[in-house]
């Protein structure tokens, strides 16, 4: 989508001015994931107008290649940003008859799912549509037909749909994929109320993820992988804007399990790419390379 935030806080009614840019939580994985290194495919759809021209640009610029249909009888997706104090966000979404709502199973690329080593999904496309519904699903089988792994992040939104509709396709969806990523609130709304992050992420396991984080914000995450228990504390940080720190979070796990990583080091660079995320205003401007992943670690605030 096509990103509009107001420059100073207080009600969007008064804002005298707003910056123009690019978000959404699909499109933050996979920046979070290119800066990283690894070679990204981000599937969509566009409008045929200045806000699609715009993500397009964007996403070639950060080395992601495009696969989206660009759609002549549609606008691109937009979200609205409202400061409404220093520390609070409302976010509007203006995605209904959007080309990102128009997405079906004819958009979806199947011969790079098929050579794909991974394909992520969230629970955000499926909320949009019954034809954006129906991509997911085909791509999921896809994927399943070539042995390319599933990862889901179930990014609940209740502004798209309401709990009682979400909660059987997060479930389902759960069930359909081999990494589900998860907040505590979303995992209890697919799989019920637990005691624990622990418990959750073993209703998770019992529905075939062979990989189940929990994320816990500020608490850092747990994760059940091959039936066993980790555990990994955040990176203390004062955040600017939490906005995307989820999906940086993803990016930085599957980043280092393509990369052949011990489950240890996955959880420790989720953190540090979450942690990156909200050290600026935006949703994705705060990715880190690689290359800086140490930096929350230095003493010293000045590299020469």
């Amino acid at each position: 989508m096509a990103l509009m935030k107001a420059d100073t806080p207080g009600p969007l009614a008064h804002v005298s001015s707003m910056s123009l840019g690019m978000g959404g939580a699909e499109t933050n994985f996979a920046i979070g994931l290119r800066r990283l290194g690894t070679t990204v495919t981000w599937v969509g759809r566009l409008g045929t107008d200045s806000l699609g021209d715009l993500v397009r640009r964007e996403l070639a610029a950060e080395g992601i290649h495009v696969a989206g249909r660009s759609d002549p009888a549609a606008p691109t997706g937009l979200m609205i940003k409202e400061r409404r104090t220093h520390s609070s966000q409302k976010v509007w979404y203006y995605r209904a008859g959007s080309a990102g709502s128009r997405l079906s199973p004819e958009d979806v690329p199947e011969a790079v799912v098929r050579q794909a080593r991974v394909l992520h999904i969230t629970g955000i496309t499926p909320a949009l549509s019954p034809s954006a519904a129906e991509a997911v699903d085909h791509a999921i089988s896809c994927a399943k037909a070539a042995g390319t792994l599933v990862s889901f992040d179930l990014n609940y939104r209740a502004n798209l749909w309401a709990p009682e509709q979400a909660a059987p396709v997060l479930r389902r969806l759960a069930g359909q994929a081999d990494m589900v990523f998860a907040g505590v609130e979303e995992a209890e709304l697919a799989v019920g109320a637990a005691k624990n992050p622990t418990e959750l992420a073993a209703r998770f396991e019992s529905l075939g993820a062979g990989q189940a984080v929990i994320k816990l914000g500020e608490e850092g995450c747990l994760a059940l992988i091959g039936g066993e228990t980790y555990a990994q504390d955040a990176v203390p940080i004062v955040p600017v804007d939490t906005v995307g720190a989820g999906d940086a979070f993803v990016a930085g796990y599957i980043n280092e399990f393509l990369a052949g990583a011990e489950v240890e080091q996955r959880l420790l660079t989720a953190v540090r790419t979450g942690a990156f995320a909200c050290l600026v205003p935006g949703d994705w401007e705060g990715m880190p390379r690689r290359a800086e992943l140490g930096l929350l670690e230095e003493s010293d605030p000045v590299s020469r």
